[in-house]
């Protein structure tokens, strides 16, 4: 092959070279102008599905995967753009939890307090207005025991009580934050009376107005302690109201040197009972005390209160003393008496302590003077003990904060 045929052919070659690379080169280019084309049916295809999606959208709450949530009013779904067509909320083991829709549909909440230290599982169906499903689905924890408290409050709700009934709450945790806690527990009074707070610990704090509530009056107990942090990581969970009734005003005057009681009633004496109050040796508390509960019959042991036989065994035990009323918690109690001679009453102080009145065994016989006191008194009545020799019952020891001023009481406050 002469050079010149050699050069021809090369050309050739480079030729057809030239348009391999130039198909080459237009098939990427092919490839690309494909790509946008599938880049650009997707973006149709999802603005087309956007279109067909429910505009409904849904709010839980608590947020999903929460913990330490309320077990009062954390528990919400609510819809904006539609309305909501079903709700179930449920326990971890699968127990449906009750709930109400709202009458326009766009929200829903549980009718029943929650369990603490409880996981609930939230699902929720909403339609928008053309008709098109939306869905969402949560799940959170409750606070738990540790991590939460409460107050257990004394009178009951719709309870009728006697002039001296403080509101005493006791909380399960100590308490450091008082003012946060106290700001959060209202006592009213219909009467209109000025309440105060008193703190005697950590734990307890009661609520009273200077004198005795008036007789007739409706006071409400307000607890709106939810999420109220009341120390490092322990927060209230109680949200409630309260309402108790105050009855007629009667006021018992124990007299331990005349050994007589004069049970009065809005001033006025009803009726004269002879008692026993408590021996030499063990005298009766003074002061203004007040009926926090009522037995008909009740068992009363000295070595619960220490009165103890050299063998360790109470100085006294007697299983069915009749129409007693505590008095204090460390255990004087105004009771019946059916062991005592009846010549005792009025006469001799022969109790350990407590107020004696004359009874039958069995708490069955009305007309003994116990049994007559018993029916004719309230929880919350005060029975004001006199004349014992011995000290002033202490303000906490039982509902008995009228054993202090007003100033020391107003001052407990942390308000």
């Amino acid at each position: 092959m002469t050079d010149s045929k050699r050069r021809k052919g090369l050309m050739a070659a480079s030729a057809l070279l030239g348009g391999v690379l130039a198909l080459a080169g237009c098939s990427g280019g092919g490839n690309a102008n494909t790509s946008d084309k599938d880049e650009s049916s997707q973006a149709q295809a999802d603005a087309a599905a956007a279109k067909k999606s429910s505009q409904a959208q849904i709010t839980i709450t608590p947020k999903d995967g929460s913990d330490n949530a309320s077990i009062n009013n954390s528990a919400a779904v609510t819809v904006s753009k539609g309305t909501l067509t079903g709700v179930t909320m449920t326990t971890q083991d699968g127990k449906t939890v009750s709930g109400q829709l709202s009458a326009d549909k766009k929200s829903w909440k549980p009718t029943v307090q929650l369990q603490r230290s409880t996981t609930y599982k939230v699902a929720a169906e909403a339609k928008d207005a053309q008709g098109r499903i939306a869905n969402e689905n949560a799940s959170f924890t409750t606070v738990s025991p540790a991590n939460s408290f409460i107050g257990t409050f004394t009178p009951d709700d719709g309870s009728t009580v006697g002039v001296g009934m403080p509101v005493s709450i006791n909380f399960d945790k100590a308490i450091t934050n008082k003012a946060a806690v106290q700001k959060g527990v209202t006592v009213t009074s219909s009467s209109g009376q000025e309440v105060a707070c008193h703190w005697f610990n950590a734990n307890r704090m009661d609520c009273r107005p200077e004198q005795y509530w008036k007789e007739g009056s409706t006071v409400t107990l307000k607890l709106a302690l939810d999420g109220v942090q009341g120390a490092p990581g322990v927060t209230g969970v109680q949200q409630k109201t309260v309402t108790f009734h105050i009855g007629r005003n009667q006021v018992s005057y124990v007299d331990a040197k005349t050994k007589q009681m004069k049970v009065t009633q809005d001033g006025k004496v009803v009726k004269t009972i002879p008692i026993s109050a408590g021996a030499p040796e063990h005298t009766t508390y003074e002061g203004q005390m007040v009926i926090s509960e009522k037995f008909k019959q009740t068992r009363m042991n000295g070595a619960t209160v220490g009165f103890k036989d050299s063998d360790g065994k109470g100085e006294y035990d007697i299983k069915d003393v009749p129409h007693a009323m505590r008095l204090t918690t460390s255990g004087t109690f105004i009771h019946g008496n059916y062991w005592g001679a009846p010549s005792v009453f009025g006469n001799v102080n022969t109790s350990h302590g407590c107020v004696g009145l004359q009874d039958k065994k069995g708490a069955n016989d009305p007309s003994t003077p116990a049994a007559w006191f018993f029916e004719h008194s309230l929880v919350g009545d005060v029975v004001v003990v006199q004349n014992t020799g011995d000290k002033t019952v202490s303000p906490d020891n039982g509902l008995n904060g009228w054993n202090m001023d007003w100033a020391q009481w107003k001052a407990g406050s942390a308000v």
